[in-house]
């Protein structure tokens, strides 16, 4: 079985991306879950105007989801400006609302706001109250990127864990996977690392902070374990209770390599079944609550 922690689609089709493309329809994402053969799929909101040219609101996500609810899985997202534009604003009845209707977590948080910004710490304190698990996109700076931002070493990313123990972080995106390797620099962080890993500071990050989980999602997720495939093995092995799957699905005919690089791991022994069943739905099974035997 696998179960995915990320993806994307939309109902509609109006303003393009910037490269011209659309996100996945309903019917598209399910043609995609069907060829790869994945069983159950999470499709995020976007909700920040970051480097956006259209949002996709939880309530948007939520309709995808109803029409196929045994497929698709609703997160629900806010914009940490939302409602008074303070650190003080009051989230409680919209998490409240959307647990009600479904929704099992929040995410992709995508804001360009620095991670230890005052209005962003005030969304995570009602995440965490919330008991939703958060996954979060890492920019390299503010301006010209979305996503969290934080410095070279996630300095930031740390001292949230410290703050907010009780909330599962998902990180994500190329700035947080790189960091698995010690030789990342501010020059290769936002991008695809090659080569041989030397445990870097994600390692001591998970080591350190059981409220962290990593979404393997995307180009970055594939290539922090696959990028020197004896030290990715291992890592998926040693943390096989905090790693799940997921692909990223944004557009039609997009490439899944992470699927048949964890199939081909397991049945050439160089994970557990064990690891493997975890990383491809148990986890998500137990972090979502989604009650599957």
């Amino acid at each position: 079985m696998l179960i995915d922690i990320h993806t994307h689609a939309s109902l509609y089709r109006t303003v393009p991306r910037r490269d011209g493309g659309f996100f996945v329809t309903p019917d598209e994402i399910i043609e995609m879950l069907d060829g790869n053969g994945i069983d159950m799929a999470v499709v995020l909101p976007l909700v920040s105007p970051s480097m956006r040219t259209t949002l996709i609101p939880p309530e948007e996500v939520l309709e995808i989801c109803r029409r196929h609810a045994d497929r698709l899985i609703p997160f629900c997202n806010l914009d940490p400006r939302q409602e008074t534009n303070t650190p003080d604003g009051d989230f409680t009845r919209y998490f409240q609302i959307y647990k009600e209707l479904g929704c099992k977590g929040v995410g992709e948080v995508t804001t360009n706001l620095y991670f230890d910004d005052p209005l962003v710490a005030n969304l995570f304190r009602h995440c965490e109250a919330a008991g939703l698990p958060l996954t979060f996109h890492i920019a390299p700076q503010v301006g010209g990127y979305y996503g969290l931002v934080d410095d070279l070493h996630l300095p930031r990313l740390e001292a949230t864990l410290q703050r907010f123990p009780g909330l599962r972080f998902l990180g994500h995106s190329q700035p947080f996977w790189a960091e698995i390797s010690a030789d990342v620099t501010e020059g290769n962080r936002n991008s695809y690392p090659k080569g041989p890993v030397t445990p870097g500071r994600l390692i001591d990050l998970f080591d350190r902070y059981p409220n962290l989980y990593g979404d393997m999602s995307a180009g970055s997720g594939f290539n922090a374990v696959s990028r020197d495939p004896e030290f990715g093995y291992n890592f998926m092995e040693t943390y096989q209770d905090r790693l799940l799957f997921g692909t990223d699905i944004v557009h039609p005919d997009q490439e899944l390599p992470l699927v048949e690089y964890l199939h081909s791991a397991v049945q050439q022994g160089k994970i557990s079944k064990q690891a493997f069943a975890k990383i491809a739905w148990q986890n998500a099974n137990r972090l979502l609550q989604l009650g599957i035997p």
